[in-house]
């Protein structure tokens, strides 16, 4: 019987199936019988063949058992790797979030969000998904070189000769330009810039620009202390006379009492030649020195000579060069970020000089991937935000807050509001009016396929919201860090109390950087670091310029864009603010755009 038993076990596959839900071999007909006339003969073998039976069937299996060990292993490290790799706090503030999300899996209404910080969080969910499959992959994005292949035939071309001879000016001179500049270190950069360009309109001398101090920077910082005054004057002294002070006949005169002061209430924004010749040089020529103070944006673009314009490029593009202290300092900065010494172009030694060393051209080393770096000039700041108008997602007590900062500090915007009529924050948005959130920079990044791996340099002042604010952009890009984490409280020491210096230290390691992204195209630091980028980079400075009313429309379709069709837009919104090239500069600022003619030349 127990050789039938072993036969039977053999020959039919249905036995020991109970543990899997099959058939019993004990439910076959037939079966009742032999329990019948062999019950006592069974009760001794049953233990012996139970577990023969059990070891067979162990045999058998051995394969699958360690088959879903090893899934389950691999399930595991790839769980722990994906979580390495994405910053968990994105997720978290995500899940806080969860009543943005309804049943099918879209978003609600903006409105619905309350407090709620995050404002598309389908979509940060399918960025975070792209990056994820972008990094198991293994994929670059394409913008870490210029798209527009004819960037690479511009040269820079604004040193190249000289426009006015230095005998001529002495011998047609009309007096003495004084300038001091207000704003920041970017305003005042262009100030500069341009009280040269007038100097020369007017045939005068300029004596070398002073700086207000202001309430909002702080800085009692002058020329001297961020511009290395001896190159700034040889670089210009074929084209303009440019002297360090007044003669002592003309320090002794009270110039307002004579009528030499000019405010910018004096003069348009973006004044023409002919009012400086018509309105300026008379006081010039019967004072022998002029005034400007203030001088924000008193000269503009259009109907300029084309030699005027070239210098105003040679005296940004060459002869404002940083003081060796703050060289030293950004080269330091460069370097740590790069976790590399040499410089990489022509860019770093107009930046850095000395402080940067050059690579032979016999012994170039190749650049690695983590040498590249991604910077961020994020316009978030709480004035700007406040100013704006705009709403970003903070409910009421946001609301409070930036209405309490606008009676502080904005009361004429206020005034001027009641008499218009209200635009609501929605409109304000759809029209491409609002400050890109750190949210929606992100997306930004996302779309254009730059990975979680990315080093990003975040330029700017404190972000408006602080940690909460940044969390979806730290959540999908970890690796950012600010001149804080980068440098010593000793080594940032000289520059401490000095704002405009400190400024220049972004400016350094935004233009130096290998793809440069801004978020508002108005800003002083983002335009000045796009031209100088744009001057010396070729191909491979490349610049983000979103635009806010394309990324705007794009963000109205969040509950229902797939990622895709995200990234194709975002990606040729881009690419189209790449392509801007002029054959002339009239109109346009040489400070942002120098690819034109007067500043640049394009090889055939």
């Amino acid at each position: 019987m127990e050789h039938q038993l072993r036969m039977s076990q053999n020959g039919d596959p249905s036995l020991g199936r109970r543990s899997f839900g099959g058939e019993h071999y004990w439910d076959k007909p037939g079966t009742e019988k032999w329990f019948k006339n062999d019950r006592v003969k069974y009760s001794a073998c049953k233990r012996v063949w139970g577990g023969k039976k059990h070891m067979k069937w162990l045999r058998r299996h051995i394969r699958s058992i360690v088959f879903t060990f090893m899934l389950m292993v691999f399930l595991f490290l790839l769980d722990s790797l994906l979580s390495s790799v994405f910053n968990p706090t994105l997720f978290k503030n995500m899940q806080a979030s969860r009543k943005s999300y309804d049943q099918e899996g879209r978003n609600t209404t903006y409105d619905d969000q309350a407090k709620n910080p995050v404002m598309y969080f389908r979509l940060l969910h399918m960025a975070s998904v792209s990056l994820a499959e972008r990094e198991i992959e293994q994929k670059e994005s394409n913008f870490w070189k210029e798209r527009y292949l004819q960037a690479s035939l511009w040269k820079p071309w604004a040193d190249n000769g000289s426009q006015v001879t230095r005998a001529v000016t002495l011998r047609n001179h009309t007096g003495y330009v004084l300038v001091s500049a207000n704003g920041g270190l970017n305003q005042q950069r262009v100030a500069v810039c341009n009280a040269v360009a007038v100097a020369s309109l007017l045939n005068a001398t300029l004596v070398i620009p002073r700086f207000l101090y202001s309430n909002v920077w702080k800085d009692p910082s002058q020329f001297h202390d961020i511009y290395q005054e001896d190159t700034f004057m040889n670089t210009l002294k074929n084209n303009v006379n440019i002297v360090k002070e007044l003669p002592s006949n003309l320090k002794s005169k009270d110039l307002k009492a004579i009528g030499s002061i000019v405010t910018d209430s004096d003069l348009s924004k973006e004044a023409t030649p002919e009012e400086y010749t018509e309105n300026i040089l008379p006081i010039l020529i019967r004072n022998g020195v002029v005034h400007f103070l203030g001088f924000g944006n008193r000269l503009g673009f259009n109907s300029m000579p084309s030699d005027v314009q070239k210098l105003r490029c040679k005296c940004n593009f060459h002869a404002l060069k940083f003081v060796p202290r703050i060289q030293k300092i950004g080269s330091l900065l460069v370097k740590r970020i790069r976790k590399y010494e040499s410089a990489k172009s022509l860019l770093d030694k107009a930046l850095l000089g000395k402080y940067i060393s050059s690579i032979p051209p016999r012994k170039q080393v190749a650049i690695t991937s983590s040498s590249k770096y991604l910077a961020l000039h994020l316009r978030f700041e709480v004035d700007m935000v406040a100013y704006s108008m705009c709403d970003f997602g903070g409910g009421e007590d946001e609301k409070r807050e930036l209405q309490a900062y606008r009676e502080e500090h904005f009361p004429i915007l206020l005034e001027r509001l009641k008499k218009l009529k209200q635009i609501s924050p929605t409109e304000l948005r759809i029209t491409g009016r609002c400050p890109l959130t750190p949210e929606e920079a992100a997306l930004v990044l996302a779309g254009l396929g730059f990975d979680s791996g990315t080093s990003v340099y975040l330029a700017g002042s404190k972000i408006y919201g602080g940690k909460s604010k940044m969390k979806s952009i730290t959540g999908l890009y970890p690796n950012m860090v600010t001149k804080e984490d980068l440098l010593s409280p000793k080594e940032l020491e000289p520059l401490r109390n000095f704002s405009s210096q400190l400024a220049a230290l972004d400016f350094i390691a935004c233009a130096a950087s290998d793809v440069f992204s801004m978020t508002d195209s108005g800003s002083q630091l983002s335009s000045l670091v796009s031209g100088f980028r744009t001057y010396y980079g070729g191909r491979n400075a490349p610049i983000l310029r979103p635009s806010k009313k394309s990324l705007a429309s794009i963000l109205r379709e969040n509950n229902t864009i797939s990622w895709h069709s995200f990234e194709r837009r975002i990606r040729r919104m881009i690419e189209e603010g790449q392509r801007v090239v002029n054959n002339t500069c009239s109109g346009k600022s040489i400070y942002r755009h120098p690819r034109c003619n007067e500043c640049m030349r394009k090889d055939q």
